[in-house]
C-alpha cells in the first residue's frame, strides 16, 4: 500500500471561510447527483453497462497521450515523492488498463442474482438476491490506475462511484474521468455516475467522510496513515483495505532453489505494493544451506536487509529478516507482527502446509508460491477496488461481487400477520 500523510486527510477544525464553506457545498452538490444518478444506473441492463465499460476502455486507449501528458505534470510535481512508480502511466500500463477493464465485461452480472429462496409454511416466497450498494466513495493515494479499475468495477456492479484522489495524481485523475464521463454520455449513462473531487484539501476529504445521507459505503486505499484516518474519522460505514506487512516462511523442507525463487519475486517485482514480503522468516536449519545465499541474492538486487522493525511496510527495497525455531514459531511471528494480508510457506511437508494454511489469520494464505498474486486481476476478478484485510463483508481481493449487498423479495398472496 502507498505511505500517507495523515495530515494530508484531517483537518482539526471546521471549515468556516467563505472558500471552505464553497468546498463543503461543492461535494455535497458532488454527492446528491452521484446518489441520483446511482438509481438509473442500478436499473440498467447488463448489456448497456458493459457498453459503458467498451466506450471506457476504447477513450482510454484512444486518448492514451493526453493520459500521458497530464501524467507528465503530476510526475514533474512530485519528483521528490518516493511513490513515482505508483504514479508513473505510459502507454504500456495505460493499454493494460483498459485491458483490464475489458476483462471486467466478460465477467458474468453480479446483480439479481437469487443467493437463496425459500417458500415458508404460510405460503410466503422469499429471495435473498444481490443488488448493488448505491454510491461508492473510495479515498485513495498515488495510483491513478485506481481511477479507471475501481469505477469499471463500480459501473459494472451498479453502483455510482465518487473518487477522491491525492493531490500528487490530480492531473492523471482529471483526464482518466473526464474520459470516461465521455463513455458515460456516449451510451445514455449520467454522467455523474462517476465523479472526482478535484479539490484535494483536508477539508473536502474531512466532509466526504461523513456524507452519510449520500454516501453507501467508503474505502480507502492507501497506507496505514490514510486507512487509519478514514476508519476513525469517518461516520459512514468503511471496507477497510490493508496495509501489507507480508511474510515469507521458509521451512526447513523447502525446496531451496523454488524458495529463493518465490523470495525474490515476492521482494523484488514490484517493491512499492501492498502484496510485496517485507519480511523473511527462516528456519533455523537453513541457516547456511539457504540464508547465506538468499541474503547475497537480495543485496546484488539491491535490497537493504533489517534485523528487526517487524511490523513495518517498508513499500521499497528493504527487508526484515528473522530466523525461528520452526513452524510454530513462524505462525506465531506472523499471526503478532503481520497485517492479515498475504502469508506464504514455501515447504514440501503437507502437514506443515495444512497447519500453516489453517493457524494463519490472513485474508490469503499461500502454499508455495508468492504473496504478489494477491490480485484482483491475477484472482480472475478483471481488477479490484481494494484488499480487504478486516473480517466483515468482505476479505481480501475485492471484485464485483463485494461490491453488492442483498436485499430480501417476499412475494405474498394476501397473507397478514
Amino acid at each position: 500500500m502507498e505511505h500517507s500523510s495523515t495530515a494530508n486527510f484531517v483537518s482539526n477544525a471546521n471549515t468556516t471561510d467563505n472558500a471552505g464553506i464553497t468546498k463543503v457545498t461543492g461535494i455535497i452538490l458532488q454527492a446528491r447527483k452521484a446518489q441520483e444518478a446511482s438509481y438509473i444506473l442500478a436499473g440498467a441492463s447488463l448489456e448497456l453497462r458493459n457498453s459503458a465499460l467498451t466506450a471506457i476502455a476504447d477513450g482510454l486507449e484512444d486518448e492514451v497521450y493526453v493520459i500521458i501528458k497530464a501524467n507528465a505534470v503530476d510526475m514533474e510535481n512530485a519528483q521528490k515523492s518516493p511513490m513515482l512508480d505508483r504514479l508513473m502511466l505510459n502507454k504500456e500500463r495505460i493499454f493494460d488498463i483498459a485491458a483490464a477493464v475489458r476483462k471486467i465485461i466478460e465477467l458474468p452480472d453480479v446483480l439479481h442474482v437469487v443467493d437463496e429462496e425459500w417458500q415458508r409454511p404460510n405460503g410466503l416466497k422469499i429471495a435473498k438476491k444481490r443488488v448493488p450498494f448505491g454510491l461508492i466513495g473510495i479515498i485513495y493515494e498515488a495510483r491513478p490506475n485506481v481511477t479507471a479499475d475501481a469505477a469499471a468495477l463500480c459501473i459494472k456492479s451498479g453502483n455510482s462511484v465518487m473518487l477522491r484522489g491525492g493531490s500528487e495524481a490530480i492531473n492523471s485523475n482529471k483526464a482518466i474521468v473526464q474520459i470516461m464521463k465521455k463513455a458515460l454520455e456516449k451510451v445514455g449513462l449520467p454522467t455523474e455516475c462517476i465523479e472526482l473531487v478535484e479539490d484535494t484539501s483536508r477539508e473536502t476529504a474531512t466532509e466526504m467522510m461523513k456524507l452519510n445521507q449520500y454516501i453507501d459505503v467508503l474505502i480507502p486505499r492507501g497506507g496505514a496513515g490514510l486507512i487509519s484516518t478514514v476508519v476513525n474519522n469517518a461516520t459512514i460505514p468503511v471496507i477497510q483495505t490493508g496495509t501489507g506487512v507480508c511474510h515469507t516462511y521458509i521451512d526447513e523442507s523447502a525446496d531451496i532453489q523454488m524458495a529463493l525463487n518465490i523470495l525474490i519475486n515476492a521482494k523484488c517485482s514490484r517493491p512499492s505494493v501492498c502484496n510485496a514480503c517485507e519480511t523473511l522468516l527462516v528456519h533455523k536449519s537453513l541457516e547456511q544451506s539457504f540464508l547465506t545465499q538468499a541474503l547475497a541474492a537480495l543485496e546484488e538486487r539491491g535490497v537493504k536487509i533489517v534485523w528487526g522493525d517487524y511490523d513495518v511496510e517498508f513499500n521499497d527495497l528493504i527487508i526484515s529478516v528473522a530466523v525461528v525455531e520452526g513452524l510454530d514459531e513462524a505462525i506465531a511471528h506472523i499471526n503478532k507482527y503481520g497485517s492479515k494480508h498475504s502469508e506464504c510457506i514455501v515447504t514440501s511437508n503437507d502437514s506443515n502446509a495444512h497447519k500453516f494454511l489453517q493457524l494463519v489469520d490472513a485474508a490469503a494464505v499461500y502454499v508455495n508460491a508468492s504473496t504478489r498474486f494477491t490480485d484482483g486481476f491475477e484472482f480472475g476478478f478483471g481488477a479490484e477496488i481494494g484488499i480487504s484485510n478486516q473480517k466483515l463483508h468482505a476479505r481480501g481481493p475485492m471484485g464485483l461481487r463485494e461490491l453488492t449487498t442483498t436485499k430480501y423479495i417476499i412475494v405474498g398472496e394476501g397473507q397478514v400477520r
